[in-house]
């Protein structure tokens, strides 16, 4: 990690570097454009004022503010690539040290609170694992993660994810590429208005409305010549017009239909061409990369040309506003031929655009995961084991923890023994390690590396029961949030995958009796359904539920010791049964008067 924290500082440095020095040339360019302009304004008066100089002195200003002007955009890109490099290292930094400064996508619009665990292992919000992979610039990219996480892959599809995750975790000039160039395109192509413009059933006519059309134009660009050269009159040209006038009037609200939703996209058209011509340039060995990287070809003809193409039709269709240009616009039916143009497109390639921008997704999504692989390259893939259940994780930590602060442990669930019931005082870790299980077998299922030494899981259902609150709004009390909660869990029993469950403090906001009655016959019957999993309390009377259950079951737990007064935690999971809570002790070291009859 310290080599990619040297990496990273090191191209932020180059990078910010190179923004600087694009900036400043930006401004001096600009300056150059003002003073140019005026000098083309100054001669203006020796041409055609005072005839002094001929107006061939003015080509030259044309073209020096013209070359101006391209040179200030190519300067203002370069700004802007540059600053986006930077932000990209910036955000690397902050990821690798868990600092305050943003990390990715926070991806709170994923969270459905009713989801088996995405709420309860602060799956999306600030600081959460997702803010810690997402860096896809794209609404595609960040929904591709976003449901990988929240569903479990099949096996092959894991560990196709995981081969390419490994082959593009050194590629860092391709994650840096797509993040700038994601970053340039945004939501404004990845969005369902361009997939339906493209989908929508054709408008216009076809091939002979399409030639008809054009001869037209032609015939009526001849008998503009034939009255401007010639002594035949302008009776030709005036039925042209006539007959212009009335196509144009017949078929304006359709070609208004065509390239309403296509014409204001000019510059995203440029931008994803530029994305996917990206992706196309990289090779690819593993399937799911040669997958998503056919995705962008049909025919012979590749994803980023065809957009370019259609960036072509869509910036001439501007040509019309160009003042010197709109009469022969309107004399050659310019946009209707155009609209002919984008329909024979749409009639190409319209129906491929939907699996390019899934394409892109899928690379973003995959580029996410090979960005925590290259910068926790001590973190293994794990194994997916066929059959199951199946749980063994050694050393599991959490990815949201720094290394000095995480303390990791071991975890050994199968169909022999299921159950582990986690006993231990508060702010024993009991929570933490139930978060920690719950992200490694997530990110296990989604193909990515995992915060272990080592990781065999089968293929699992994850469910969980930690993070659970009253609700005034609903008159919803914690234990009934609760319920809920379980009841989902238990729901995914009906399902194909065997069962994880993770419950915190089970049935804690119930009284001793029934809770205890209840979490015996929930535990019974999630085991009978072929379910695995952890249950932590600080109720010691569950824990004779392990007992009940040997050798299916077994007890452990989290301790704590009182120091001088003051209460240290190890954060290790030992075998057995707490002996000991600490409730008393933490009232106390609040600064609670518990009065005589509670000391010694």
């Amino acid at each position: 990690m310290e080599d990619v924290r040297a990496l990273y500082a090191e191209r932020l440095a180059a990078r910010r570097g190179a923004a600087e020095r694009a900036g400043s040339r930006a401004r001096w360019i600009s300056n150059a454009r003002l003073v140019g302009f005026g000098l083309a304004v100054a001669l203006c008066w020796p041409v055609f004022v005072t005839d002094a100089l001929s107006a061939g002195w003015l080509l030259p200003a044309a073209l020096g503010f013209v070359g101006l002007v391209l040179w200030h955009e190519s300067a203002r890109r370069e700004h802007a690539r540059a600053e986006r490099g930077a932000e990209f290292y910036a955000r690397g930094l902050a990821r690798l040290d868990l600092s305050d400064a943003p990390w990715g996508n926070t991806g709170e619009r994923h969270l459905d609170p009713a989801h088996p665990y995405a709420l309860h292992l602060d799956l999306f919000g600030r600081r959460s694992l997702f803010e810690l992979l997402s860096q896809a610039q794209t609404t595609r990219g960040e929904e591709r993660l976003a449901a990988w996480l929240l569903a479990p892959a099949a096996p092959d599809e894991v560990r196709a994810r995981q081969a390419a995750v490994a082959e593009l975790a050194p590629r860092l000039a391709l994650r840096e590429d797509l993040f700038a160039l994601g970053r340039e395109l945004g939501d404004s192509v990845a969005v369902d208005p361009l997939i339906a413009w493209a989908l929508a059933p054709r408008r216009l006519g076809g091939t002979a409305w399409r030639a008809g059309a054009a001869a037209l134009a032609a015939a009526t660009i001849a008998a503009l010549l034939v009255g401007s050269l010639s002594g035949v009159g302008w009776s030709p040209f005036m039925l042209t017009i006539l007959a212009t006038a009335l196509v144009l009037a017949l078929t304006h609200r359709r070609v208004d239909g065509v390239i309403a939703a296509i014409a204001p996209r000019l510059r995203d058209l440029d931008r994803l061409a530029s994305l996917l011509a990206r992706l196309e340039a990289e090779p690819y060995e593993a399937p799911r990369l040669r997958a998503a990287r056919a995705a962008l070809d049909h025919e012979g003809r590749s994803a980023s040309r065809q957009i370019a193409q259609l960036h072509r039709l869509v910036a001439v269709l501007d040509w019309r506003r160009n003042q010197l240009f709109a009469p022969i616009a309107l004399l050659l039916m310019w946009g209707l031929q155009v609209a002919f143009a984008l329909e024979a497109w749409r009639a190409r390639s319209g129906g491929d655009i939907a699996r390019w921008l899934d394409a892109i997704g899928d690379f973003e999504a995959l580029g996410d995961l090979a960005g925590y692989a290259f910068e926790h390259a001590a973190d293994p893939f794990p194994e997916i084991a066929e059959g199951g259940p199946l749980f063994r994780g050694r050393a599991l930590g959490h990815p949201l923890l720094l290394d000095s602060l995480c303390v990791r442990n071991d975890l050994d669930l199968d169909a022999v023994r299921p159950l582990l019931v986690v006993s231990g005082s508060n702010m024993s870790g009991k929570s933490t390690f139930l978060r920690c299980v719950g992200t490694a077998a997530l990110m296990a299922l989604a193909g990515a590396p995992v915060r272990a030494e080592a990781l065999a899981l089968s293929p699992l259902a994850l469910g969980a029961c930690l993070r659970v609150q009253d609700s005034l709004r609903d008159g919803a009390s914690r234990f009934y949030a609760e319920l809920l909660a379980l009841r989902r869990v238990t729901e995914q029993t009906r399902g194909a995958l065997p069962v994880f469950f993770l419950l915190d403090e089970i049935l804690a906001g119930t009284n001793s009796h029934d809770r205890r009655i209840g979490a015996d016959a929930l535990l019974k019957g999630l085991l009978a359904r072929g379910a695995i999993g952890l249950v932590t309390t600080h109720d010691l009377a569950l824990c004779a539920v392990a007992d009940e259950l040997a050798p299916r079951a077994a007890n452990a737990h989290f301790e704590d010791q009182l120091e001088n007064g003051t209460l240290r935690f190890d954060y290790r999971l030992r075998p057995g049964v707490i002996q000991r809570g600490n409730a008393l002790e933490l009232m106390r070291a609040v600064g609670l008067d518990l009065g005589p009859c509670t000391k010694g």
